[in-house]
């Protein structure tokens, strides 16, 4: 789903959010879930996950249809890109993300300074993700995780998403009963799956938690270093909107074709206000998510740093 992830990607960084929080619908035991869910305990126990834990994690939990309805449904993108963005950042939206960003400007700014991304990106992120922790979703993790480890498409993914997990409940991240998130098993402010959260989440306030479902210091410190991980570039921008030259063929570009700014300068493309194109370290591609008569943009290497943000 290549293309839906160039929107995605690009929304958050022309600073718009979105909403979304699905309905949990519980289903009964069965025997053979009961006993892949035995080997899966001793499978954590070998990872130390001690029996108090597992016991808190798994009471109760059984597959969830709606999880395996939602997992095989194919998305589709029938708007317009200027029709999506319209929906995915409304005014109320877009107002309460520049309230933040003015909220948090001094832990904003000290977050780049450490790992170099702009308060900016974060709190479009942040939006996009949650609604600014609105909206982290209503599915038990554990359930969510365990259905889509024991349905089998891709079992064995989640499988390693269930143990990290169980090791976040270990190691007294969050209870049982609180580690809510999306259908797809991504938790908190920031709706990271459990393996993000074990490889990059913060505890930015030493409170001794890595907190991305309360704590906004924690949250926007992750984002920051998940990205930073990832590759981003400090003082880069993700990118420019662009102009097209007359008669340029934009059927023939995809998203990876991937050039030094200086061909792209070459080719007729100039900034949407009609200036050169500046010089850029690394190469860009020419990003069309209306299509070859739609908006043009020139996507830099932070922008592909996006496209990998909560990869799953």
């Amino acid at each position: 789903m290549y293309f839906p992830r160039i929107r995605i990607a690009l929304t958050i960084l022309l600073g718009s959010v979105c909403l979304w929080a699905p309905d949990p619908a519980f289903a009964s035991p069965n025997k053979d879930f009961q006993s892949w869910l035995k080997a899966v305990r001793e499978e954590a126990r070998g990872n130390g996950i001690s029996e108090a834990t597992l016991d808190a994690a798994f009471q109760g939990v059984a597959p969830i249809p709606r999880i395996i309805e939602l997992d095989r449904r194919q998305a589709e993108f029938t708007l317009t890109f200027e029709r999506y963005l319209e929906i995915t950042q409304p005014p109320a939206r877009v107002a309460r993300g520049q309230a933040l960003l003015a909220e948090h400007r001094e832990l904003l700014s000290q977050i780049e300074a450490r790992f170099g991304v702009p308060g900016e990106q974060l709190v479009a992120l942040w939006g996009m993700e949650s609604n600014f922790g609105q909206n982290m979703g209503s599915f038990s993790v554990v359930a969510a995780l365990a259905t889509l480890a024991y349905d089998g498409r891709r079992s064995a993914f989640f499988r390693r998403e269930l143990m990290h997990a169980l090791r976040i409940l270990e190691d007294g991240h969050i209870r049982p009963q609180d580690m809510k998130g999306s259908w797809a098993g991504a938790m908190g402010q920031n709706q990271f799956m459990p393996s993000s959260f074990v490889n990059n989440a913060i505890d930015y306030d030493g409170d001794g938690r890595r907190d991305i479902w309360s704590n906004p210091a924690d949250v926007l410190a992750s984002a920051a270093n998940y990205l930073n991980r990832a590759g981003w570039r400090r003082g880069q921008p993700w990118g420019a909107r662009v102009s097209l030259p007359q008669g340029f063929d934009a059927t023939v570009i995809t998203p990876d074709t991937i050039k030094p700014v200086a061909d792209w300068r070459a080719a007729g493309l100039t900034l949407f206000n009609g200036e050169t194109l500046p010089d850029q370290p690394g190469e860009a591609s020419l990003v069309l998510p209306g299509g070859p008569t739609g908006p043009a943009f020139l996507a830099y290497e932070n922008f592909r740093v996006v496209m990998k943000w909560n990869r799953a």
